[in-house]
Formats: structure tokens, sequence, C-alpha cells
């Protein structure tokens, strides 16, 4: 089966994967396994954790997929899967924890655009440095789109100190981008 061809078949996969069938099954999962774990690998900073996140994440996609309606993006019922999947691990880890703070501090809008001559694997070792609270909000905000007022129900925190989160995780940012350019450049 090549990729090409279960594209065009994509509704038959998924009813046949309902059915039990492991073909389609396994069709689904070289499909989407690459982007998937592209997904795991944005919040969980050890390659071999994000797989096995990964892996746990595919099989509730298949243990759960007659709760997939066929309405919406097929795609986005997966990432979804993993993205809570991802939070689940940082959780059993303990490795998720938040200030609760009400108040942002220096409520600064940063600049949505930075240039710079990074690689995506320096921008993501960056995120990685993060503390995973920061890290998790601002890949949920930034990354996936989510509102702050989603994140809060997902992460089980308040409004503000998912916007607190995101506007730290954007100055660490920074900050480590403008050190980068001045090591890069020379001018520090």
């Amino acid at each position: 089966m090549k990729l090409i061809s279960l594209h065009k078949n994509y509704a038959a996969l998924i009813t046949k994967a309902k059915k039990g069938n492991r073909k389609a099954q396994h069709g689904l999962y070289q499909m989407f396994a690459p982007k998937m774990l592209s997904v795991c690998r944005q919040y969980i900073k050890s390659d071999d954790l994000a797989e096995a996140t990964m892996l746990k994440g595919f099989y509730k996609v298949f243990t759960k997929l007659d709760s997939f309606s066929d309405q919406g993006s097929f795609e986005g019922w997966i990432r979804r899967i993993m993205v809570n999947e991802s939070i689940s691990e940082l959780r059993r880890q303990k490795k998720l924890l938040f200030n609760d703070e009400s108040q942002l501090e220096n409520s600064l809008e940063y600049a949505s655009h930075i240039k710079t001559d990074f690689a995506v694997e320096e921008i993501q070792k960056m995120i990685d440095e993060l503390p995973e609270g920061y890290k998790t909000v601002f890949v949920l905000y930034a990354v996936e789109g989510y509102k702050h007022s989603e994140i809060a129900e997902l992460l089980k925190i308040s409004e503000g100190t998912s916007k607190s989160q995101l506007s730290k995780a954007r100055k660490m940012l920074q900050k480590m981008i403008t050190h980068q350019n001045n090591v890069n450049y020379g001018t520090q």
C-alpha cells in the first residue's frame, strides 16, 4: 500500500480500522505517525519518551475510533489525543507545575516575527529549555492555536495563569534569541 493510495481511500481506511482491520490501522498509523511524533516532541524533550507517548496516543486512537463521528478533521481528532496524552505524560512525571498568578507582569507584546537565521532544531532546543509550565502553555497557544480559556480548562489552571505563563515564556525566548544572536554576530 502506497501513502498516495491511502490518502485517496481515507474514509474507507477509517471505516475498515473501526472494524478492527489491522492493515487499515497500520495504514492510518503510517500516514499520521510522523506528524503526531512531532506534536508529542513539542511537549516532551526526550525523543524516546515522545515516541512512547505517541504510541500510547495511537493505542487510544484505535481503541476509541468508534467515538470519531466522521465530523470534522480526523487529523485534528488524532492531534487532540496526542496533545492530551503528552500533557498526561508531563503530569505523570510531575513536571507540569504552575505558579498561580492572576496578574501579568510587564504585559509587553513581543513581535510575533523575530528575524533570525535559526534552524528548526535550534528553535526547538530553545523551547525545550523553557520550564515545563511555560513550554506547555507556549506550545498550546503559539503552535496549536488554543485560546487561553481552552488552555486553562485543559491544564486545570486559571486563565490568568495561562496568560502569565505565556508572557514569561515569550520573555525567556526573547532573551535566548537575543543572546544567541549576540553570540552568532559577535555583538556581545
